[in-house]
């Protein structure tokens, strides 16, 4: 599976979430387009900083023209239609699985190994996200009580590294990968999965 073509793919389906997401707010449209912007690419670049590497829109500026076509076209389709009301999350999810196996990818081909890979891919997932809801005033998924959606990450991205150390072709485990982060977080919006939520006991009842 084509590490470019999963890229380029992340990188659309977040813009026209972060794009969605701003039009929902009834920002104007630089607002979108800035907003689709950091969506798209918030994870990749703090990844590619924290491994010390080129930031990868910066190598190739074609990321950048794939986030305005993807803005625009998700503001024309809104201007028309109405989009559905899980539209955000399902794309939201795509681009959760997209960019996590592309991240632990990146890591895998910096000779990085095991928990790493895992973060790395998670960080890749989940940061660009997080960067949307917090500039279009929502809390983060990522800090929502209960939700799963980094552990979707973390999920893919340890089966993704688990395949292929039992023999499964690269691309194979790529695929299953992003498969497993999709369905999780699918599955958890739609059936409401959550993980167990801890607190600490009021003083009152000691």
């Amino acid at each position: 599976m084509n590490l470019e073509l999963i890229d380029y793919a992340g990188v659309a389906v977040f813009a026209a979430s972060g794009a969605l997401a701003a039009a929902r707010k009834s920002l104007d449209v630089l607002g979108v387009i800035v907003i689709a912007t950091v969506t798209a690419i918030g994870g990749g670049t703090m990844r590619d900083l924290l491994l010390a590497r080129p930031v990868f829109w910066t190598q190739h500026p074609t990321y950048l023209y794939v986030i305005l076509f993807a803005a625009l076209a998700t503001l024309i389709y809104t201007r028309w239609f109405s989009p559905p009301e899980r539209l955000l999350a399902i794309l939201d999810a795509l681009g959760l699985a997209f960019f996590t196996i592309s991240g632990a990818q990146i890591a895998e081909g910096l000779e990085y190994t095991g928990v790493v890979v895992v973060v790395m891919g998670t960080l890749t997932g989940v940061a660009g996200g997080a960067l949307r809801d917090l500039l279009t005033g929502e809390i983060p998924l990522i800090l929502r009580k209960g939700q799963i959606y980094a552990t979707a990450a973390i999920l893919g991205a340890v089966l993704y590294q688990v395949l292929q150390s039992v023999g499964i072709p690269r691309g194979v485990a790529a695929g299953a990968g992003m498969v497993l982060v999709a369905a999780t977080r699918l599955a958890a919006i739609v059936f409401n999965w959550t993980l167990p939520v801890f607190g600490l006991p009021d003083n009152e009842d000691r």
